[in-house]
């Protein structure tokens, strides 16, 4: 699964997991059974009635015909970036700054799927989501918009699991005080922290620690903060 970072103007930076070729083919599929689904239920309609063809039934039929026109657009707009097949493969269409797309932009792409998908059978789509990196084809490069997966990837940087010697010895057995939910948020804040070198964010987990479990000591906050999270694990593998 492709990633990419960005950074806001705020200096914050967005990670986004893009949406693999399989999985939006798949939501592709699931859309078309539906479509086909939605063909046959009219027409069972239509038989059922015994309407013959002439002009009037024939407009009934164009008309039935607008929402599958309007398929993606209209799912787009209405279910912040998912039609139903985007929604069952858990992929969302969004600005590559994370943030919400105008209705321009999905009005945009949904224009230039002519080109992407239909005229092309997919083919311009899928080499371009592939040479692109970062999961755009025509329509979402003219948008400023990609797909990106909503599945959650998961590692042990991102768990509460700390490697920690056998014969490790805790220090403090107040950090028991705390809950998963802060471990996971501190551990989290403190290795992108220390990559950064940001010694202001130690700093403020190392008081918030204090104030959460009352600790006692001189060590500096990277050191004590390290400790803390070694000890939690510590505690919570007996």
């Amino acid at each position: 699964m492709d990633s990419f970072q960005i950074e806001t103007a705020q200096n914050v930076s967005i990670h986004q997991n893009v949406a693999s070729v399989s999985s939006r083919i798949g939501a592709y599929l699931l859309d078309g059974v539906i479509i086909v689904g939605y063909y046959i239920i009219v027409i069972w309609i239509f038989n059922a009635l015994d309407l013959s063809l002439g002009i009037d039934e024939w407009v009934v039929y164009l008309l039935l015909g607008l929402p599958v026109f309007f398929y993606s657009l209209l799912f787009e707009v209405l279910m912040n970036g998912q039609t139903p097949g985007k929604y069952a493969s858990k992929i969302r269409v969004v600005k590559l700054d994370g943030s919400k797309p105008t209705f321009g932009s999905y009005l945009l792409r949904w224009i230039l799927r002519i080109i992407d998908i239909d005229l092309a059978t997919g083919s311009v789509a899928i080499l371009t989501i592939l040479l692109n990196g970062k999961g755009q084809r025509l329509g979402d490069l003219a948008a400023g918009t990609t797909v990106i997966t909503e599945k959650k990837r998961v590692s042990i940087q991102h768990t509460l699991i700390e490697d920690i010697p056998e014969n490790y010895s805790p220090t403090f057995p107040q950090v028991t005080m705390l809950s998963d939910t802060d471990i996971q948020t501190i551990k989290e804040l403190y290795r992108v922290a220390r990559r950064k070198g940001n010694h202001g964010v130690i700093i403020k987990l190392h008081d918030k620690i204090i104030d959460i479990t009352d600790i006692k000591t001189e060590l500096r906050p990277i050191e004590f903060v390290d400790i803390v999270i070694k000890d939690y694990n510590y505690y919570t593998q007996q």
